[in-house]
């Protein structure tokens, strides 16, 4: 965590509407067990924007999913952006995989959730296994059926699986990261370190952009409004292509922060894959946030 300059006042309890994030992580002996039933599970490899979902699920900014979406679950978001349950969620988040991939994998069955180093990373039951109507989530997730000038759009035809897999999923182990590690807060550490740092009201500041003196005014001034403290929170998951790199960002976030009053602000990192879904993208970024406190 970075904080500016020294850490303020004794800790004080912060004051949040939400209920606590929900880590899908599995502990101790179950843990163990886990390991070992998933040497004989049929094994996927996520791909780089799975990796950032699966570290939304498992580390708690992902609640209330418990998992990837079951069919059920994706039908309810895309017409009513609300879970089968009724509970409020925007974007579906599904495991898409290859034909090829799906071939075989029946509704019940369990999976090893792998990354690209063959590092297990959980293990999903399968509850629902269906063939979308791409054109039919593109318009209802980014208002187009088939513009494919949208990311997410030729995202979701070029490169997205034409088989969807949903189900919860017990978590191993966060995905590995070689850099930054230091500013890779969970949704219950960044809760933690506002309790340290005595932040008991907070303005949050979420970008995939470097920031510049415009933005380190409008979070000043947010914040003195509100009476509160300042959580630089950008992404460094998937973002727009064309976007500065995350490593160059994280390094001017780190240098305007120094700029603030001491105590006042802190950085952390959040590991999302944006899918740039206007409306609905507005809302998930007022949920995930609140994920963190």
């Amino acid at each position: 965590m970075a904080v500016s300059g020294q850490q303020v006042k004794s800790p004080v309890m912060v004051s949040c509407k939400s209920n606590s994030p929900v880590e899908l992580l599995v502990h101790d002996a179950a843990l163990e067990k886990l390991k070992a039933e998933a040497e004989n599970l049929r094994a996927l490899t996520l791909t780089a924007r799975q990796l950032c979902d699966i570290e939304m699920l498992m580390n708690g900014g992902f609640t209330p999913l418990d998992g990837f979406l079951t069919e059920e679950d994706y039908n309810s978001v895309l017409d009513n952006v609300r879970l089968a349950n009724g509970k409020l969620w925007p974007m579906p988040i599904t495991l898409d995989v290859t034909e090829k991939q799906a071939e075989g994998i029946a509704v019940g069955d369990r999976l090893s959730l792998l990354d690209d180093f063959g590092n297990l990373m959980a293990v999903m039951t399968v509850k629902s296994k269906w063939v979308p109507d791409k054109k039919r989530e593109a318009e209802k997730i980014f208002g187009s059926p088939d513009d494919e000038c949208h990311p997410a759009i030729a995202y979701l035809f070029q490169e997205a699986g034409n088989v969807y897999l949903g189900g919860p999923v017990e978590g191993v182990q966060l995905p590995i990261h070689y850099d930054y590690n230091d500013l890779r807060l969970t949704p219950l550490e960044v809760r933690g370190s506002f309790r340290r740092c005595g932040f008991t009201r907070v303005c949050g500041f979420q970008t995939r952009n470097p920031m510049h003196r415009s933005h380190r005014e409008l979070t000043l001034r947010a914040a003195r409004d509100a009476k509160a403290n300042i959580l630089i929170h950008p992404v460094v998951g998937m973002t727009k292509p064309g976007d500065v790199d995350y490593f160059t960002r994280v390094r001017v976030y780190l240098e305007i922060l120094k700029t603030y009053p001491p105590g006042m602000a802190m950085v952390s990192l959040l590991p999302l894959a944006m899918r740039m879904a206007g409306p609905r993208e507005a809302l998930w970024h007022a949920l995930i946030p609140r994920n963190y406190g």
